[in-house]
Parts: C-alpha cells; structure tokens; sequence
C-alpha cells in the first residue's frame, strides 16, 4: 500500500490532526463532551484523537467538518496522512497483509470472532491481550487497524463479508465492546464497498464452510484461497479449488439473512449487550450498597457499649 504521506512519521502527522480538530472545536465554542454528544461518541474518543493517540475513521472527519464548518479541511487532511507508516505483521502473516494492500475484490467466510478488517480498537486490544501485552500488544493493534484504511473509503475494493452470528454471541472483551463492535458493523455496513450478512444459528440447513476463509482477487487476476490454523496462514491458487470454493460461498450467501435481516439481527443484539451491561452495573452498585451497609453494621457493632445506670428502689428515672 502506497504512502501517502512520505517522509513523515505517523505519530507526529497523528498529533497534526489533533492539533487541527482542537483548533476548530475551540473556535466554535465547543468542549470535548459537546463535540461527543453531537457526533455522538464517546468523550475519550475526542480526547485521544486530539492527543494524537487515537486514529478516527474517515466518517469521524467528515462529521467533524459538517458540525464544526471546517469546508471540509478536516477530511482531505485525514486523507493525506499516513496513520500507519511504521507496522509490522507476524511473518506468517505478511503475505495476506500485502494482498490486502493491493486486492480489487474480497469474500470473506468468518467463524467465532469478527474479521480483521472489521474489528474495532477495542475488540481488536481485548482478542490479542489473550496473547501478548505492553507495546508488544499495542504494536498488533496498530498492525491490525492499518490493514482497514483503504477499506474504508468511498473508492475502496468491494468488500464482501458472510458472518456466522457466533461472531456476534462469542464476547470479546466486555459486553460495552460487543456492543461498540455491533456498532461498528452497522456502520460500515452502509458504506457502498462493503456488505455483512449473518448466517443465523438457526439456519441448521446451511451448507457453511468448514473453516473461515478468505476469496481474493488481485489487479492481476489472480485468484486466491486463504485459510488459517492456529499459528499458521494457508494459500491455494489453484483454479479448481478457488472455483468450487466460490461456489459454496455464493450459494451460501443467498440463502443467509439479507442485509435489511442482518442489520435487524445485528441491532437487535447490539441492544442486548448495552442491557447486559446496565444490569451489570445495576448489580455493582447493588453489591456496593450491601457492602457499605455490611460495613456500617460493623462499625455499629463494634462501638463500645457502656453500662446504662438504673434507678434503685424507690428512685425515678431522671
């Protein structure tokens, strides 16, 4: 993938951008909370954006340009830096990130866990915290996110993707993650490259495929069937097998959920997880309200006790 920004590093042209949207937010008299309630998001996305921290999608610009009346500085901005100059992918890995980087067409088959390229920076930080940590972890995020760029704009290859609904029921990280990621799918599910459809549980009838898989075609036209194993990516060209697997994945395709269903599905669930996560909440403040109520009958009990002088005979109580 070509670099847009040569001769730059990604953090500083990062901190360029959020130097920029703090500029504009200040002179229309916004604070971050403000900016993030009419975005909306949250205030801790604008925060690490304006820090340079955080890298916004190219929607987040345009929203950015429309509240603050940029003319649009915000977005051709986004679209000159190079948010990810420095990455690196595991070895194994590297081969699938350059077609990535040059593919026209992608169909993708998932099981368990969302895509790569539709993961967002949280569920992205909670999956690879299973396996790594510090700037070991941070460095898989930045690798993981820097595959999605050219996904997601207007021009990007056609992005195909049949989601098993264990991707959306297998919790990564929190309920507030899953419910951020059901998000996310909504929202990239509207761009014109791009398409998600979930095949229900269900659906037992389907004819899924045995593994997740991938279908590129390259400018080349070159043709290829990618797999993975646990710590290992499998490449096939060969035009047998891209050709029967193509067929199962179209056959299956129009016998899943539409897009119009899936959106309903993913909204539906979406919903679910920001219920899960205000009665988790609801039990937290519950639990601290026992505690402290534990606590204060402790205190109470542990006063020390004075004896109460009683009258004797023939005296009255004062």
């Amino acid at each position: 993938m070509g670099r847009r920004n040569a001769g730059g590093s990604g953090a500083s042209t990062a901190a360029v951008f959020g130097e920029v949207l703090r500029h504009f937010r200040e002179a229309a008299g916004l604070t971050q909370e403000g900016l993030a309630a009419r975005i909306p998001c949250d205030r801790s996305h604008i925060a690490r954006v304006e820090a340079g921290t955080r890298v916004p999608q190219d929607t987040f610009a345009k929203t950015c340009d429309e509240l603050l009346g940029t003319g649009g500085v915000l977005a051709r901005l986004w679209g000159r830096i190079d948010w990810y100059p420095e990455v690196e992918h595991p070895d194994w890995f590297q081969r699938r990130a350059d077609m990535d980087a040059e593919a026209v067409a992608l169909r993708e088959y998932q099981e368990r866990v969302m895509p790569g390229l539709l993961q967002t920076e949280e569920y992205a930080r909670a999956l690879f915290s299973r396996v790594a940590s510090g700037p070991k972890l941070e460095e898989r995020v930045r690798a993981r996110l820097s595959r999605q760029q050219r996904f997601l704009v207007g021009s990007g290859p056609s992005y195909i993707v049949v989601l098993d609904e264990s991707c959306l029921r297998n919790v990564v990280g929190s309920p507030e993650v899953m419910q951020e990621q059901c998000a996310h799918l909504l929202d990239l599910g509207r761009r014109p490259n791009i398409r998600v459809q979930v095949a229900p549980a269900s659906f037992p009838e389907l004819l899924r495929p045995n593994v997740s898989m991938s279908l590129i075609e390259l400018p080349s036209r070159e043709r290829w069937v990618y797999s993975e194993s646990a710590d290992r990516g499998h490449f096939n060209r060969d035009p047998a097998a891209y050709a029967r697997h193509s067929h199962t994945y179209d056959v299956l395709r129009a016998d899943v959920l539409s897009a119009r269903q899936t959106f309903a599905l993913i909204g539906d669930t979406m919903e679910g997880y920001g219920q899960h996560g205000q009665a988790r909440t609801q039990r937290v403040d519950l639990g601290q309200e026992q505690l402290q109520r534990r606590e204060r009958r402790q205190l109470r009990g542990n006063r020390p006790r004075f004896p109460r002088r009683r009258p004797g005979p023939g005296q009255q109580a004062p």
